[in-house]
This record gives C-alpha cells, sequence and structure tokens, in this order.
C-alpha cells in the first residue's frame, strides 16, 4: 500500500448508546444497532467487493460448510456409542434441533447487525468493558485456530485412494499444500469465480448426498440383491441402546460437529446484497437441506447394513455402503466424490475466515492493521486469506501425522463452544439491555435456552471420562479442551500487555484514528499519545 493513499478521517467511533445505520429494507429510514467494536455501520461495510451475493450463493455458502467428510464417516462412530439404531438417529434429530436453535439466535444477531464477522461483532455489542478484551480474545482463538489444513488433508488422502496408489506422507503433504495454495490464490485474484466454485461444489455434494438418500430409498424396495433384509436394522430399533451417559455424550459431540457451519453466512453479510432479507431466507433453507438429507442418509446406512456392521466400519461408512450396494469400483468412486467435498469445504471456510480476518485486522487489534485490512489490488480481501493460509500452512507441514495431528485438530472445537456459548448469554443480555432496538428476527427465548443447554453440554462432555481413559489420541482426553481455554487465555494476556502494562510502564496511551485506505476500506489505528 501507498501511505500517501491513506488519509485519517473524522472519528465518529459508537459509544456506549446507540449508532444508527440506514435501514437496508426500509429506504431512508434509520434504525438504533447496538454499538460494536470501534467502527461505525458505515466505516464497517465500506471497500471490499460489495455486495455481490445472492439468495442462491448464500445458501450454498452454508450448505458447502456443514457438509464436509462427517456425514460420510461418523455416523460409524455415532452408532457404536449410542449402541443401536434408534438411539443414533434420535442424536442426529437432536444435533439438527441445537443447530436450528444456534442457527436462530445468529439471525436474531445478523438481522439486528447485519455487518461481516459473526461472532466477533455479537460480542462486541455485548461485552464492551474492560474495552477490546472480547475483541482480542476472539482474535487470538479466530487466527491461531481458523485453519483449514484437516480438509485439505482429507482431500489429499482421499484422491490417493481413488487413484489406487501407494504414497509417502510427506507426498500427501505435498497434495494438501497444493490445494491451500490454488484456493487461496483462486479467492484472491479471481473472487466471483471462488463463488462459483463454492456454489458447483455445493451442488454437488448435496446431489451425492440425494444419491445415497435415493439409494437407500432402492434398498428398502427390496430390490437390490446384494441386501437380503433391509429392515432388519429397524427392528427393535432400540434394542442394545447404550446406558452409559459418557457414550451419549461423546456421540452427540461428534453429532454437533457435523453440523459445524449454520453460521458460516454471518461472517461475510457486507458481501450479501439485502443481508436482513437474504439471511432470513437463505440461512433456514441451507440448514434444512443438510439436516433433511443428515437424517435420510443415516437411514440409507442403516437400510444396507447392521448398526453391528456400521459400527464396525470405521470412518469408511459411506464406503461401505457404496460397496454393499454397488460393489468395490463404487468404493473407488466415492473417494472421489469425498476428496471433492473436502475440497468445497476447504473453499467455503478459507472464504469466510479471510473475511474475519480483515474484520479484525479493521478493528485495529492486529500488528500492521493497514495490511491486513486492506482489499487492494484485486477487491478481495487478500491479506485475510494470507492471514489465513500461514497457520493451515504450518499445521500441514510442521504438524507430523498421528496423534499429534489428530490433538491439534481437536483443539479447532472447544473455544468455538465457549464463543457460542458467549454469544447466547449476549443475546439473553441485551434482551434486557437494549430492549428497544428493532429486531426484524426475533428467535423465541426457549429456542435460545435449549441452544444454550447444548453449548453447556458442549462445554462439559470433553471433561467427561470415557470408557478407559482414553479418548481419540494416546493423549490424555482432556488436554485439547485445556489447551483450547489457554490459547483463549492467551488473548488475555494480550490484551494486558498491548492496552495496560505497556501504556502504563510507556507513560502513554492509545488513540484510536480511523484511516480510510485507497481502496475504500476503514481501518482504525492505534497511536501513542504521551502523557505531560
Amino acid at each position: 500500500m501507498n501511505s500517501s493513499s491513506e488519509e485519517p478521517v473524522e472519528s465518529n467511533a459508537p459509544v456506549a448508546d446507540d449508532v444508527y445505520r440506514k435501514s437496508q429494507d426500509k429506504g431512508d429510514d434509520r434504525r438504533p444497532m447496538p454499538a460494536a467494536g470501534e467502527l461505525n455501520f458505515d466505516e464497517s461495510t465500506r471497500g471490499g467487493l460489495g455486495r455481490h451475493l445472492g439468495i442462491f450463493s448464500t445458501i450454498f455458502l452454508i450448505v458447502g460448510r456443514i457438509i464436509g467428510t462427517g456425514i460420510f464417516s461418523t455416523p460409524s462412530s455415532v452408532t457404536s456409542s449410542a449402541g443401536s439404531v434408534g438411539a443414533a438417529l434420535l442424536l442426529w434429530v437432536v444435533g439438527f434441533l441445537l443447530a436450528g436453535a444456534g442457527l436462530c439466535v445468529w439471525l436474531e444477531f445478523g438481522c439486528m447487525m447485519p455487518r461481516s464477522g459473526g461472532e466477533k461483532v455479537y460480542l462486541e455489542a455485548v461485552y464492551r468493558k474492560p474495552k477490546l478484551l472480547i475483541t482480542l480474545v476472539f482474535a487470538v482463538k479466530a487466527i491461531a485456530l481458523g485453519f483449514t489444513a484437516s480438509g485439505c488433508i482429507v482431500f489429499a488422502s482421499n484422491i490417493v485412494v481413488a487413484a489406487g496408489k501407494t504414497t509417502s506422507e510427506w507426498e500427501e503433504r505435498g497434495i494438501a499444500i497444493g490445494v491451500i495454495i490454488f484456493i487461496t490464490l483462486l479467492h484472491t485474484l479471481l473472487p466471483n469465480w471462488g463463488v462459483r466454485g463454492m456454489n458447483v461444489i455445493g451442488v454437488i455434494k448435496v446431489i451425492l448426498l440425494l444419491f445415497i438418500v435415493i439409494t437407500g430409498w432402492v434398498v428398502l424396495s427390496g430390490r437390490v440383491s446384494s441386501v437380503k433384509n433391509p429392515y432388519a436394522s429397524f427392528h427393535n430399533s432400540f434394542a442394545g441402546s447404550s446406558t452409559s451417559s459418557n457414550m451419549y455424550a461423546t456421540a452427540l459431540f461428534k453429532v454437533l460437529n457435523s453440523y459445524a457451519g449454520w453460521s458460516n453466512a454471518e461472517y461475510v453479510l457486507n458481501e450479501i446484497r439485502n443481508p436482513v432479507r437474504t439471511l432470513k431466507i437463505a440461512a433456514p433453507i441451507g440448514l434444512f437441506i443438510c439436516g433433511t438429507l443428515y437424517i435420510l442418509a443415516n437411514v440409507a446406512y442403516y437400510a444396507a447394513a447392521t448398526p453391528e456392521k456400521i459400527a464396525a466400519s470405521g470412518v469408511t461408512v459411506a464406503s461401505f455402503f457404496m460397496g454393499k450396494v454397488f460393489g468395490i469400483a463404487a468404493e473407488r468412486a466415492l473417494s472421489v466424490l469425498v476428496a471433492i467435498s473436502a475440497f468445497g469445504t476447504v473453499m467455503t471456510v478459507t472464504f469466510a475466515q479471510a473475511r474475519v480476518n480483515q474484520e479484525l485486522a479493521k478493528e485495529g487489534v492486529i500488528p500492521f492493521p493497514r495490511f491486513w485490512a486492506s482489499s487492494w489490488p484485486f477487491g478481495s480481501p487478500s491479506s485475510g486469506l494470507l492471514l489465513h493460509f500461514i497457520p493451515s500452512f504450518i499445521v500441514i507441514v510442521a504438524i507430523p501425522f498421528g496423534d499429534a495431528y489428530d490433538f491439534i485438530l481437536d483443539l479447532e472445537g472447544y473455544p468455538s463452544s465457549i464463543i457460542n456459548f458467549l454469544v447466547v448469554m449476549g443475546l439473553f443480555y441485551l434482551r434486557w439491555t437494549a430492549a428497544d432496538v428493532p429486531r426484524p428476527f426475533k428467535v423465541w427465548w426457549p429456542v435460545a435456552a435449549f441452544f444454550m443447554v447444548g453449548q453447556a453440554f458442549q462445554l462439559v462432555a470433553p471433561f467427561i471420562r470415557p470408557p478407559g481413559g482414553k479418548g481419540d489420541t494416546s493423549l490424555p482426553y482432556w488436554l485439547a479442551s485445556v489447551v483450547g481455554i489457554v490459547i483463549m487465555f492467551a488473548g488475555v494476556v494480550y490484551w494486558a500487555f498491548w492496552k495496560v502494562i505497556l501504556p502504563r510502564f510507556g507513560k502513554y496511551r492509545l488513540v484510536p484514528t480511523h484511516v480510510e485506505l485507497s481502496d475504500g476500506t476503514t481501518v482504525v489505528v492505534y497511536e501513542k499519545d504521551k502523557e505531560l
């Protein structure tokens, strides 16, 4: 960036009262909005690609994020933990309902504050004091744990299987590195083509699940000779259900992770046309498509095999299903489709995470905020994409496969549950302190309370001792959650040094200045003001 093109502008940062925005739905009406961060609504939505995402793209931004690889593998472990078909299907329904409740909470926030950033914005609107503390806690979590290494590795491993080749660990890493480089460059250089690619792969994912569902119906009709008794799994469907609360906790935790991604659209609201209306239409449709297909796909799996065989299939339940119905060749073909699904998930996560990184940089809480916040020269958040690429690349290259790699991936989940719990608590707080703020969508409070209970469960579940005291790695089962808490606490430490300790010893205070970059983006730069 050429510094000569950056001119300080008059600061009109939000105060503890309400700031105002022009309604996206009603011409020149002015609607009060809770203050969120240092930038006001108009400043936060300047620059970038503008509003180029319609209802279709927004739907598949959600669908593409939710449908990853979980539905093709997780049902086996859920069945193993639940112990019966009935209990397992019930868990998938409960997970669907919890995801829907969370979506309703996010809809209230997103329609009330239609700006990019998702949880960052909602947390800032609620937890305003100490100033910038919640922003920095979220920033450390989002940047340090926002990688997409797992999707890249899944793509690589499935492509290798489909090709029928035997490769080394580093050859798979090389494929994974190629994936993250390609996707980063695509979203940077050809952002509109990146959106088209996400839409196409999203459609492929839906078609794949529809194929599994329809195949399940054919199996149930008795027309598949390789399946002798397609209704065997559904007789006495709750027989053998687990009696261990830990097993249900473990299974539900995996189900909820499979539904993760229903909030993906809220991260990019600055780029959605007519965001309030579009969000209210696209978000429920996106989740409904995924939830319905998830439940019906599970029914298809059980139609082809007994719960005992499904549980024994390990992480290849979809491949087992295809092989059972169509033969060995179909298993290899499915590996290609799962690889495409993983590729699409990396695309949607990268797309959204780059926007979150940019929003954090615009608040001035990341070193060199002008660079990281810029959309120059392509209009895309190129620096935000780079900030997403760096941790993803490090995890792919530096972390050895096996327990260490699985442990790193486990770190992603627990801090997100903490953030979600804080968000839903914030919803109740704003209902009390900002009751007069118009809400284009308002969630029924028992639904929000149901989601809060679900998030509380996710905070407790990882600490419930599993059978034998062993989790999915050789490391202590509680360690990933503890390290996740430590990472979030690092945000508190960062805030204390940057905002409190260093200014006190250096005898200065940090003063926010609003700077407009040449691409139209407004960024906050904190300057040192020496005290006399």
